[in-house]
């Protein structure tokens, strides 16, 4: 499904959390190709706690990604943003360089962690350009493209990124001592 500006992406869960997904898929986007990493991200974000809209499905277009990042982080104020696809070698996959023209810090850490565990599985993983920032108070990490890698990524940092988010929101000291260091 397309998301169109001005559609609900995300809403307020219980617990504050909001997260959307972007699938980045010119064949998806195309309607050539089903879509199946982005609700599976979407799945395992709600099953985490998360509220998350309709998964928005873009071309791979460095501006058209770009413009979206911004308008979720800055308008809708979601909290996570998680990115599928375009992250690999093609001349077309842009998600990295999208993201990295938005952000306002890296966060190199929980993609790091990500290329380390998929290489535990297959060393093409060690081919995988994604890339996690910080804009504003809006954490964005790119998945690679495939259902399998989408799974063994998320199930990896998924536990983990609530404490770095509550940081961010101010909710939470780097211990986890409610803002104090």
């Amino acid at each position: 499904m397309v998301m169109e500006k001005g559609k609900e992406t995300s809403v307020r869960s219980e617990n504050g959390k909001r997260a959307a997904v972007i699938t980045l898929s010119d064949k998806g986007y195309a309607g050539e190709r089903e879509d199946k990493s982005g609700p599976l991200v979407k799945t395992m974000l709600e099953a985490a706690g998360y509220k998350v809209g309709d998964v928005i499905l873009l071309p791979d277009e460095q501006n058209q990604i770009e413009r979206e990042l911004i308008w979720l982080c800055d308008e809708e104020k979601v909290e996570l943003i998680l990115t599928t696809g375009g992250t690999g070698f093609s001349p077309r996959d842009c998600t990295p360089e999208a993201t990295l023209a938005v952000a306002d810090r890296n966060a190199p850490g929980i993609a790091e962690a990500m290329r380390w565990m998929s290489f535990q599985i297959t060393p093409k993983a060690m081919l995988g350009r994604g890339v996690s920032v910080i804009r504003g108070k809006t954490l964005i990490v790119n998945l690679p493209g495939s259902p399998k890698a989408v799974r063994e990524n998320l199930e990896g940092v998924l536990p983990y990124l609530e404490h770095g988010l509550d940081i961010l929101a101010g909710r939470a000291g780097e211990c986890g001592n409610g803002g104090e260091k």
